[in-house]
Parts: C-alpha cells; sequence; structure tokens
C-alpha cells in the first residue's frame, strides 16, 4: 500500500468505520483543531470545548487501537490553522503518496476539499462516512417526478427498506404509521422527570487554550461541570440513560414546554449522532430492542414518534440540503431583512417564552425542537428577520448544529425562507400556541389573552401583523386559506391596532 494520509474532520469520529478495521503502517491519519472552522461563525463556547474534547478522545482511541494519529491541538506549533496548508505540510514532510479523505457534510467543506484534491500532484479518493442511512443523492431519486418533497412518505418508504417496526405484509405495526398526534401533551408536573444523565467534567485546560489563541465565541460555560458526553464510551451510557428512564414518556411530551424543565424526557443525543460517535442505526435498533423488551410498559406512540425524528426528519433534512445546495443557502423567499433582536445574545426580555429559551440555549448550548421551531424562530419569522441572521445565530448557538441540519431546520422548517421545499405552510403562530404547550405564560409580564393593548402578548399583534404583510406570497397556499379568510374578515381597527403595536415591537424588539 502507498504511502497513505487519511484525513477525519471534528464531526466524522465512527470508529466503526471501515477504515479501521485493520491497522497498516503505511496509513497516517490526520486531525486538527483549526481556527478556520472556529471563526466561519461564532460558535457557543460549549460546542467548541465539545468537539474539541470529542476529537481529542477519538484519536487517543485510534492511537491505543495501534493506528498511526497526526492530531494537532489548537494552540499547536505545528498547526498552520487552515485545512489546506496542514495537509500540504504533512503530505510533504511524510511524503505521502495517496491522500484520502472521508465525504463532508457540509458543502462548503466538500468544495474545499475537492479543490485541493484538484490540486494534489499525487491521487486521491474520497469515501463514505457509513454514519446515514441514505446517500446524498436518495432524496432527489425519491421524489423525482412529484410535486411535493412530503416527509410523510420519504418515512414510510425509510420504513419498509429497512424492516423498522414493520410487520411481515408490509403494515406499520400498531396499524399506524405516525403517531404524532398522542405527542403533543402538556406536562403539568406528572410523571417526574428523571435528572438528565450529565458528565461533571474540569475544562479549565482547554478553555485557556481557547483564551490563548483568542477564539471568539458565545454562550456561557461552568468550567468544573461540563456535561456533555464527549466519548464514545459515555455517548453509549446516554442512549443507555435514555431507553431506561425517559422513552416511557418520550412522545407524549415531545413537544411540551415548562419553566422548570429544560430538557423534559428528550434524549440528548443529537451532538453524540451529529459529530458521529453513535450511528442513527444503532440508536435506533438499541432504542427498539428496549421497547420491545418492555412493550407491556411502553406505549408504541413514544418509540414512534423518537424513530420518526431519526430515520425521518434527519435523513430528509440531510438529503433536502445536497438536492438544493449551494442555492439554498441564499433563499429568502418572504424578502425578510430586518435584524436578529440583540436579546438572542444576551436572554434580556420581558417575554418569558422567549427569555427561558434564549437563556437555556445560552446556558446550555441546546434547546428542544419546539422551543426552537415555536418560541425563537417563530418570533424570528414574525419580526421579519433576516434568514441569514437567523441561520448564523441557530449555527452558532446548539451543540449539534452542522449546516446540513442546520440550515435546513431553520431557513426551511422554521424561516419558510425557502418558499415551501420543507414545509407546506410557515410555521408562526400566535401566544395561544405557546400558551396551549407550557406554562411559560403564566409568569409573563404580557397577557396571552389579551390581543390588543400595552399588555398583550406580542406574538398576538405579530401574527396577524405578518399574514397581513405577507398575504401575497400566501395567496396561492391553500394550508393558509383558513388564515386569511380570517384575516379578511377583521375589523379593521383591530387590524390596524395589530400593525400599529407590531411595528413598535419590529423597530424596538429589545425594548419588550
Amino acid at each position: 500500500m502507498k504511502k497513505t494520509l487519511r484525513f477525519i474532520l471534528g464531526d466524522q469520529l465512527n470508529l466503526n468505520h471501515s477504515w479501521f478495521e485493520e491497522k497498516n503502517d503505511n496509513v497516517i491519519y490526520f486531525m486538527a483543531e483549526t481556527q478556520q472552522e472556529t471563526s466561519y461563525v461564532k460558535h457557543h463556547i460549549q460546542k467548541v470545548v465539545a468537539f474539541f474534547l470529542s476529537m481529542r478522545n477519538f484519536a487517543e482511541e485510534l492511537k491505543d487501537d495501534g493506528h498511526k494519529v497526526i492530531y494537532y491541538q489548537i494552540d499547536d506549533n505545528e498547526n498552520q490553522q487552515d485545512l489546506p496548508s496542514n495537509l500540504n505540510k504533512i503530505i510533504k514532510n511524510h511524503q505521502v503518496e495517496h491522500f484520502e479523505y472521508l465525504y463532508p457534510d457540509e458543502y462548503r467543506l466538500d468544495i474545499k476539499l475537492k479543490t485541493f484534491c484538484n490540486k494534489l500532484s499525487i491521487s486521491s479518493q474520497a469515501y463514505s462516512t457509513e454514519h446515514f442511512y441514505t446517500e446524498r443523492e436518495d432524496i432527489e431519486k425519491f421524489y423525482e417526478g412529484k410535486k411535493e418533497m412530503t416527509m410523510e412518505y420519504f418515512y414510510r418508504d425509510m420504513r419498509k427498506k429497512h424492516g423498522i417496526m414493520m410487520l411481515d405484509d408490509k403494515k406499520p405495526e400498531g396499524g399506524e404509521w405516525n403517531y404524532d398526534k398522542s405527542n403533543r401533551k402538556k406536562w403539568t408536573g406528572k410523571p417526574p422527570i428523571p435528572e438528565a444523565k450529565t458528565f461533571d467534567k474540569d475544562v479549565e485546560g482547554v478553555l485557556k487554550q481557547l483564551e490563548s489563541m483568542e477564539v471568539k465565541t458565545m454562550g456561557r460555560i461552568d468550567e468544573d461541570k461540563f456535561p456533555w458526553p464527549t466519548s464514545r464510551k459515555e455517548c453509549l451510557e446516554v442512549l443507555d440513560y435514555f431507553c431506561k428512564n425517559l422513552l416511557i414518556y418520550f412522545g407524549d411530551y415531545e413537544d411540551a414546554l415548562h419553566t422548570d424543565q429544560k430538557f423534559l424526557f428528550h434524549s440528548r443525543l443529537s451532538f453524540a449522532m451529529n459529530s458521529k460517535m453513535l450511528s442513527p442505526r444503532e440508536v435506533i435498533e438499541t432504542t427498539l430492542d428496549y421497547y420491545y423488551e418492555h412493550q407491556e410498559e411502553i406505549d408504541i406512540s413514544q418509540v414512534e414518534g423518537f424513530v420518526r425524528q431519526i430515520l425521518g426528519w434527519r435523513e430528509f433534512m440531510r438529503g433536502i440540503y445536497w438536492k438544493e445546495m449551494p442555492g439554498y443557502k441564499s433563499k429568502n423567499e418572504l424578502e425578510n431583512k430586518n435584524k436578529l433582536p440583540d436579546f438572542y445574545w444576551t436572554g434580556e426580555t420581558d417575554m418569558n417564552c422567549l427569555k427561558h429559551a434564549v437563556n437555556q440555549s445560552l446556558d446550555d448550548a441546546y434547546a428542544h425542537h419546539i422551543q426552537r421551531l415555536m418560541i425563537l424562530g417563530n418570533f424570528a419569522l414574525l419580526t421579519m428577520t433576516d434568514p441569514d441572521e437567523v441561520d448564523a445565530w441557530y449555527l452558532g448557538v446548539y451543540i449539534d448544529a452542522i449546516e446540513w441540519v442546520e440550515l435546513t431546520n431553520t431557513r426551511g422548517m422554521s424561516q419558510f425562507a425557502d418558499g415551501g421545499i420543507v414545509a407546506t405552510k410557515p410555521y408562526v403562530s400566535s401566544g395561544s400556541y405557546i400558551n396551549k404547550m407550557g406554562n411559560y405564560c403564566k409568569s409573563c409580564k404580557y397577557s396571552v389573552s389579551k390581543k390588543e393593548g400595552d399588555n398583550a402578548c406580542p406574538f398576538n399583534n405579530l401574527y396577524w401583523n405578518f399574514l397581513y404583510e405577507k398575504q401575497d406570497h400566501f395567496k396561492n397556499n391553500q394550508r393558509m386559506n383558513m388564515m386569511m379568510s380570517m384575516l379578511k374578515k377583521m375589523n379593521k381597527e383591530t387590524l390596524d391596532n395589530h400593525i400599529t403595536r407590531s411595528k413598535e415591537i419590529i423597530n424596538n424588539p429589545n425594548d419588550f
């Protein structure tokens, strides 16, 4: 075998990859922490720490298993701080004859590595990460000739194709494909929620390295109690904990909101999967194994909701990303141009739902999908914020945010900037939905029941103003017909009041 350099990115930490089945003295594995990757967007401090620790643990496991590894920490004197410079230096110094890498899951890195390989004087080859159920192009093939890319049909096809929760006659277990209607309960204090599985790690060392290298970050961190799993062993512990303690009520309360409960029954496995320390296949199979052993205790709706998020939504979003890039990143079909409010960076607002969701994001680098979609994203869309600003914040603040999953969820699902590629209607609501799903409204300065006046919930005004401002965009959207009809029937004085107050909120969001 030629002297080979294999490059591994920070979100490609798959110890079960076929690359590692055999040890070869002619193969060198290379990984690096670079300022290039910490600065393309301002990341949450916990996100940077989590990736660096996970990468270091991964590299050590490879070394312990007998593989040759070159690893540059962020402050390593050999570190050139950008991908091509580091690779060229190692290829020259180690007289490398062949270069290999794993396909990146971000478009910018895909282009960067292809460009790098095109300039090489040695041979090169790219390989699958062996992580996802699908290949990049599968979505495009599946929806070829179809008018809409509805996720539900893709999800059903995935269930059939992989034999997941299926009966022999190709019907779904339990008789239903989707138990989403059972996944919308409001948590009111019972059943009790177990403490989240966390890891109290001292991260003072890596924080000093980041400070010495002047890495700019956002968010907050406790240097004595870093909670996230940063090794495969720890990720498996979180998966086991989820199955044994949280799965039983996961589906019921996956959309719930509560001031006293940040994580509810959520697995918190997204970072473990998006860094590839765990594969979606093993997460689903482990969860289903546990479910089948405890079917008398766990309802099918709990586990189907979890499987749908991974097998359906996660794979679907990745497929959309590769189908629609690079144009997808600049889509702004609703022509929104406003600045993201400053309180997204501070948590300082009197709107209680936003205060909790933003501060949780800053404190924990985490919020569950309803907080991201129906509070943070909802407000950004209703205030007609530029999707570029929304993307940058979401990509930076969340520990599990990598562009392939962040962009499609934010610009598509949350902001409807893609004009309906991902979602068939914009996910906007007044305060009533937030009140229905949680208790944020009870301790808020604003009244969710009031539609007009200074102490009315701002979401109530913004919702109708948004529909009014964007009505031309929705005139041919059948799913918006009912709301458009209600808008047309609204008393003119009431609508004018909504518009007037909405302008105040949009122009001065940090005063609310």
